[in-house]
């Protein structure tokens, strides 16, 4: 409220001003690697203005991960170019590296060309294996677009995601690990990156006395106020990480005895997810119900829950789309379940949610001492 109450006291309420460049500040500072950061109006915008800056166009292909959420896919549609979606790895659910380079040398192949980007996305706050992914993309030479939305403050062998790829994006969408109500940013190599991007961002105004414009702009902007908003966030975000891992830890304590019943974890100390949301695979051959059984009863308990992502070589918008796997994100999308995971969460609350898996009666009373966040 301090944040925004300056911003009205100052006038500054259109898209620039100072709690924009401060909270463009912050989370370059927050990521390191000497980043440079725009704030957005959307992670989506992000995306779409990452892939400009790649250069993507009508007629290119973009290697993009399957399971995802669509926005991680739709900027390709947006610029005329076509997506070729990519498996996930069965521990952390993201782009399969292996799968990743057969699809390069198969596009090569069959159309002459090499794929113009890559866009993996560190999914539900887990990390993918970045580095085996940057590594293929260098030795064929494609850029990597990565989409660090749900990831912020999740690390991958101690280097903050959203500081791996050539770009990458941010989402402060209202569900994400901090919000700005409605926002994203493009985090760029170079400061020449980010003044790039700030042009596409502002309608892309030439320089010049009149308005006068050379390029398609968008109104891709944050505004100051929503910059006020996420500067506040950053003061309590590491808060929000520490929560949202004492709720991972309260589930897999109270859930991993259930049979059929596994969680999205850490595959190794070299990852770090900020456990954006707990996420639950829920085998109905041994726990004798399935994922669909548990939403609905949740949802009888006034208790939302949701379905993992479907993934998008499954989407009737991107029919026909190449695609590189082995059902393993069909499989995901089939028997996952996203639990409730906000940071705000009672105890009490946290009770209401187990107690809903049938057969479940235990209680951790040692949770107890982990207050909500408010």
């Amino acid at each position: 409220m301090k944040y925004i109450q300056q911003a009205f006291d100052t006038n500054w309420v259109a898209p620039l001003g100072p709690n924009v460049d401060a909270f463009e500040e912050a989370l370059a500072e927050y990521l390191g690697q000497g980043r440079h950061v725009t704030a957005l109006s959307s992670g989506t915008a992000a995306i779409h203005l990452g892939l400009i800056l790649l250069g993507v166009g009508p007629g290119d292909e973009v290697i993009c991960q399957s399971f995802t959420f669509v926005a991680s896919a739709n900027p390709i549609k947006y610029l005329g170019a076509s997506p070729v979606f990519i498996e996930s790895e069965k521990d952390t659910w993201n782009m399969d590296p292996a799968l990743l380079e057969e699809a390069i040398a198969d596009r090569i192949k069959k159309t002459g060309r090499k794929p113009k980007a890559i866009i993996p996305v560190h999914l539900y706050g887990m990390p993918a294996r970045i580095d085996r992914i940057t590594e293929i993309a260098g030795r064929y030479g494609i850029p990597v677009l990565e989409d660090a939305a749900e990831a912020l403050g999740s690390e991958y062998k101690g280097q903050k995601c959203g500081s791996f790829g050539d770009l990458a994006c941010l989402s402060f969408n209202g569900n994400k690990i901090i919000t700005t109500s409605g926002g994203g940013a493009l985090v760029s190599r170079t400061e020449e990156q980010a003044l790039r991007t700030k042009f596409f961002a502002t309608q892309a105004r030439d320089k010049a006395q009149h308005y006068q414009h050379s390029e398609p702009g968008y109104n891709y902007r944050m505004s100051n106020i929503c910059a006020g908003i996420g500067r506040g966030q950053m003061e309590v975000l590491d808060q929000f990480i520490i929560r949202r891992r004492q709720i991972h830890d309260f589930y897999r304590d109270t859930l991993s005895h259930l049979p059929g019943i596994t969680l999205l974890e850490n595959p190794s100390p070299e990852f770090a997810s900020n456990h954006w949301l707990t996420c639950i695979l829920l085998d109905p051959a041994l726990a004798g119900y399935s994922r669909e059984t548990l939403r609905l009863a949740m949802e009888a308990e006034n208790i939302e829950t949701r379905p993992l992502w479907k993934p998008m070589h499954l989407q009737p918008l991107y029919a026909g789309a190449p695609f590189y796997g082995d059902g393993t994100s069909e499989e995901l999308f089939n028997k996952g379940l996203c639990l409730p995971s906000s940071p705000v969460l009672t105890d009490e609350d946290l009770e209401r949610v187990i107690s809903v898996f049938p057969g479940n009666t235990s209680r951790n009373s040692s949770f107890r001492r982990n207050s909500p966040i408010s």
